[in-house]
């Protein structure tokens, strides 16, 4: 007989509490799957540090609070213009919004080419049934990780994009995830992207706190990328010390598809990524990235599987991160070779800088090989600033703070180079130096665009 912790149980209760509720203007569909998921939360639950695949982040203390939920609460009322404007013009993009969860009618302004669909998950949902039918809860189990299962019992909102065969669009997508209120308050948030056969977009969400209340998100992001299709995705976190995200970002990939994905954690409390890739048609190309950045006793955990399932497939992966004070950092990066998956090329590389005694980093990346016929590596460091290289530029007048800075963003640049779009990353390489310089410990504007909120609040 399975334990169900008290935190769990009181999910459970308020789930069917609020079924109503939640299911009202969601998708039959999308429904069917929320009995699924409850009988998987009753054997997964909320996951501790006793499941190996969250050795170094326990979950469970969080879900013990009292919060308000994003389904329960009304929608935001005001002109979304009063919290968020755009004013860089070379940052052109179709840009929607959510606020606690819940998608911003009429917030894309941009005439998006014919048949791309992007817009609120529930409402698109019911009109594109088979796709839901195919790939809702498909790509993303809810039998493998409760936090998977927790999001599809709950989630009634998110984002749906929709890009048909052969089209291009040109404008990145940017997703605003914004959090804000008074209450301290939990989201259940659900995305379906699908990129149809030699399709392209480009897809950013940025992920901003406004207010000091305490914030739960949990995020599920599916994504199909069909055959020659091509994905340029990002994530970009920038939340007070208050806030717990969990992003469960899962891919799979036809025949000669692209992915790049790139995440930039510049300042959380407690965040989880988890990502995941499937490479299931011969050809494919995979290349994620990750840079953390991250103080005081901030934590950021970073959990990768690459599933190489059939042979002549590639996949790089490379994440970087500057720990200081008492920070905790930790990465799990496992790449999956199958039996048949000759002739596969996979590297993995995990590299974290620790500027004080009191920083930690736990790595652990791993191989696991069933083909012969492969071309494989892992590795990881976890060390200090270079003694001899901050030598070397104090004795041509540098100062100790200054030279300290450059060897920091010298270190990080190589993952900000992956970034493909030039604005975003003049922007991001900005944004990092300003984070090495102490200039960067606030929540109150999009990290991307700029843009203060006038009645913003400091972080914690």
């Amino acid at each position: 007989m399975v334990k169900i912790a008290e935190q769990d149980t009181s999910l459970l209760n308020l789930f069917n509490e609020s079924r109503s509720l939640i299911e009202k203007d969601s998708s039959p569909l999308v429904n069917q799957w929320r009995t699924k998921a409850e009988e998987a939360f009753k054997q997964l639950g909320i996951p501790s540090n006793k499941v190996e695949a969250y050795k170094y982040t326990n979950l469970q203390p969080w879900f013990k609070a009292q919060y308000a939920y994003s389904f329960s609460e009304n929608g935001y009322q005001g002109k979304i213009d009063e919290i968020f404007k755009c004013d860089v013009e070379s940052m052109e993009s179709h840009t929607v919004f959510m606020v606690n969860g819940k998608f911003i009618p009429g917030s894309n302004g941009n005439v998006l080419p014919q048949g791309v669909v992007i817009g609120s998950f529930s409402e698109l949902a019911k009109k594109h049934s088979l796709i839901i039918e195919k790939y809702y809860s498909k790509i993303a189990p809810v039998t493998e990780d409760g936090m998977v299962a927790l999001n599809t019992m709950f989630a009634n909102d998110g984002i749906f994009i929709h890009v048909p065969a052969g089209k291009v669009v040109e404008k990145p997508i940017q997703i605003v995830n914004i959090l804000t209120g008074e209450k301290d308050l939990m989201v259940n948030q659900r995305n379906l992207i699908v990129i149809e056969e030699n399709a392209q977009a480009r897809v950013l969400f940025c992920d901003h706190t406004l207010t000091q209340s305490r914030f739960v998100i949990n995020s599920v992001t599916e994504a199909q990328i069909d055959a020659t299709a091509n994905l340029d995705f990002y994530n970009i976190q920038n939340q007070h010390n208050g806030t717990i995200q969990v992003g469960g970002y899962y891919f799979n990939q036809e025949k000669q598809s692209v992915l790049n994905a790139n995440y930039f954690t510049l300042h959380t409390g407690i965040a989880r990524n988890n990502i995941f890739a499937r490479l299931g048609g011969e050809h494919a190309e995979n290349h994620i990235s990750g840079l953390y950045l991250i103080d005081k006793n901030q934590h950021v955990d970073n959990f990768s599987y690459i599933n190489h399932a059939v042979p002549d497939c590639e996949s790089n992966e490379l994440f970087k991160g500057v720990m200081d004070d008492a920070s905790t950092g930790a990465f799990t990066g496992r790449i999956l070779v199958a039996k048949d998956a000759q002739r596969t090329n996979a590297y993995q590389s995990n590299n974290n800088l620790l500027l004080t005694e009191n920083a930690k980093m736990n790595t652990r990346p791993q191989l696991e090989i069933y083909a012969d016929d492969v071309k494989c590596s892992h590795g990881a460091t976890v060390g200090q600033l270079d003694d001899n290289a901050l030598f070397y530029l104090r004795a041509r007048g540098i100062s100790k703070e200054e030279a300290n800075i450059l060897l920091r963003f010298a270190f990080a640049y190589e993952v900000i180079e992956k970034i493909q779009m030039p604005e975003l990353k003049e922007q991001i390489r900005e944004l990092v130096e300003k984070r090495f310089r102490g200039e960067l410990d606030k929540c109150d504007s999009c990290v991307v665009c700029g843009q203060v909120d006038k009645n913003a609040m400091r972080c914690v």
